[in-house]
């Protein structure tokens, strides 16, 4: 299993660094896991934009979906698509609401809203709670500390496993998610204090406290916004950790389990 980091800005893109964005591959099957500001530019320069087998989005904030408007003009309009646009339509497992929010965010008026679209370009799944087969890979989804529903991901492919927090803050799903996995993709978007915002984003102490208690293999931190200082951030997690700790880095290539 490879993870691919298309983009890790926490909140928003940074200079240079799209916001969150994430492929994992196996048998030849590409899984996207969130579709962030500027994540579709950094796919086109890596790989085959039309090569992704599935897409999974773990909450609806425009940091984590934003690019789907891009794609669906891609999957709808490129001239010389590899297959036929209408028998071959991108899974999508998504919250509940994705149909209708990415329909009102591509629409271009208002008075279009109600009678925008995206059946055509995408095969839509709401997320629930428990496990599904995607491709290759197990994906079991578990709801997450955050504003909005949001999902956190435990995903396996024969004997490795990953875990993605998305965002959220400290909760005990995290912890049932990340247990004894190869490597957790961890978001971290502040450093830690006692008046940060409850239910919201895990500071680098509570990711390095969540991959000591879970027992992982690897953990990579990732979410880091362009107003924080991600070394204090990497700094608080390993203190927290003692395995391995990286701060995630756009562009990387990373093999789960090794």
């Amino acid at each position: 299993m490879l993870l691919t980091i298309l983009g890790c800005s926490g909140s928003l893109p940074g200079p240079g660094a799209p916001a969150s964005g994430y492929l994992l591959e196996a048998d030849g099957f590409t899984l996207a896991v969130d579709f962030g500001n500027g994540v579709l530019a950094a796919l086109q320069a890596r790989r085959d934009p039309f090569a992704i087998g599935a897409l999974l989005l773990s909450h609806l904030h425009p940091d984590h979906c934003a690019d789907l408007t891009g794609l669906t003009v891609l999957r709808r309009y490129h001239p010389a698509p590899p297959y036929d646009p209408k028998q071959q339509r991108l899974p999508v497992y998504a919250p509940a609401e994705a149909p209708t929010r990415l329909a009102a965010a591509y629409a271009p008026s208002e008075q279009e809203r109600a009678h925008t679209d995206l059946g055509d370009v995408f095969d839509f799944h709401a997320l629930r709670p428990g496990t599904v087969r995607i491709g290759p890979f197990e994906v079991t989804a578990a709801h997450v500390a955050h504003p909005c529903e949001a999902f956190g991901f435990r995903i396996g492919y024969r004997d490795r496993t990953f875990a993605y927090t998305g965002d959220s803050g400290a909760c005990p799903a995290l912890g049932d998610l990340a247990v004894g996995v190869d490597l957790l993709l961890a978001e971290a978007s502040w450093t830690h204090a006692e008046d940060r915002p409850a239910d919201l984003h895990l500071s680098g102490r509570e990711a390095g406290e969540l991959a000591s208690r879970a027992g992982v293999g690897r953990l990579l931190v990732t979410h880091v916004p362009p107003w924080t200082d991600p070394d204090a951030v990497l700094a608080e997690a390993k203190a927290a950790f003692d395995g391995d700790v990286t701060l995630a880095e756009q562009g990387v290539c990373y093999r789960v389990g090794d």
